[in-house]
């Protein structure tokens, strides 16, 4: 399915099975609300899968790697030549992302959505590494656009068809993950695009640049909206003025799992302006995404306040690679146990409050 057909097939959430999982929360043997969030999240949970009674057994995390063009205008502390050799400490399982997905029980998909520099994963499984390359980095958004319209178009496609991909080896739940020196820059410049907020007020220290490198980040910003001029209506003018090819990647996939009825963990502050992406070219997404945490990242909090998410973790976390959305996709599962396993007053035989 192409996007356009793709978005079509979004549909809201299913009430009465949103009713039915509130309606058993309520007599489960607990006082009422008292597990807060969780409660919360199963109920939502059960109305995207459908039905009352939600289950997560199957996780991936998809990590979408891409580098930029506008690295030349000293934006990060790291040299491009640390997103290859990362992808290849992802292949070979000793990233923190690793870790953490398999401490939930989830694999680890690893996208090259553009990485610039060639990467030899010859030595790892065939298919470990999944290639939609769309070009060698981005532009320099900073000078023009990040990329043509079309390959901001085929960025969003390639992460539709990687969650769809996912979704029929039986995913019941996706986390977004990123790899790509300088993302925070184009993060950044997306969320000040649909917003209109300055740049001082969502640009970060990203990998611990210093004072002079956040200054020249907030630089390259305010260049790349004052001459590119995205159109906040339209999400695919932001994403190819100043986007990144993985962000492009990780709003299709919020697209292509919501129209499949399948959960999305979202990450951090790359993973949000994705996000953002995701929802101005389909509104009705919003009600399949999960917050997993509040990053360090100035404006993070912004950002999400603008989607109407709110985090499920506050850890100070800002590394990406989907390190929090693996967190994330333990405290849904928890919260699908819950519902599922704890005893009814009923079942139990206690009683219930009096009055």
């Amino acid at each position: 399915m192409n996007i356009t057909e793709t978005i079509q097939h979004i549909q809201p959430l299913d009430e009465s099975a949103m009713q039915a999982a509130r309606e058993r929360q309520n007599q489960l043997t607990k006082p009422a609300g008292s597990l807060g969030r969780l409660e919360e999240l199963s109920v939502q949970l059960a109305g995207i899968q459908r039905k009352p009674l939600p289950e997560i057994k199957d996780k991936a995390v998809i990590v979408m790697a891409g580098d930029h063009g506008v690295t030349a205008e000293g934006v990060s502390a790291f040299p491009q030549e640390v997103t290859p050799q990362m992808v290849l400490n992802f292949l070979a399982g000793g990233a923190a992302i690793n870790v953490l997905a398999r401490h939930v029980g989830a694999r680890v998909v690893v996208v090259d959505t553009g990485v610039a520099n060639e990467i030899d994963a010859s030595r790892y499984k065939r298919d470990l590494l999944i290639q939609r390359r769309i070009g060698p980095g981005t532009l320099n958004l900073a000078q023009g656009p990040a990329m043509r319209r079309e390959q901001a178009e085929e960025s969003i496609q390639s992460g539709i068809e990687v969650a769809l991909a996912e979704i029929s080896k039986g995913a019941d739940i996706l986390g977004t993950g990123d790899m790509g020196i300088g993302n925070t820059t184009p993060s950044a410049a997306i969320a000040c695009a649909l917003m209109n907020v300055s740049p001082e007020k969502i640009a970060g220290r990203g990998t611990g640049v210093d004072d002079d490198g956040l200054k020249r980040k907030i630089s390259a910003i305010e260049k790349g909206l004052a001459v590119n001029k995205p159109n906040a209506n339209d999400g695919l003018d932001v994403l190819s003025k100043v986007g990144g090819f993985e962000i492009g990647g990780l709003a299709g996939m919020m697209i292509g799992a919501a129209s499949k009825g399948a959960p999305v963990m979202v990450d951090g502050f790359i993973s949000t302006a994705a996000a953002m992406i995701a929802v101005t070219l389909a509104p009705q997404c919003k009600h399949y995404l999960i917050a997993a945490h509040r990053s360090k990242e100035n404006g993070h909090a912004l950002m999400l306040e603008w989607l109407g998410l709110k985090p499920l973790l506050d850890f100070d976390l800002r590394l990406g690679e989907g390190t929090g959305a693996a967190l994330g996709i333990s405290m849904a599962e928890a919260a699908c146990k819950i519902l599922n396993e704890m005893a009814t007053f009923g079942e139990a035989g206690v009683s219930q409050v009096v009055g």
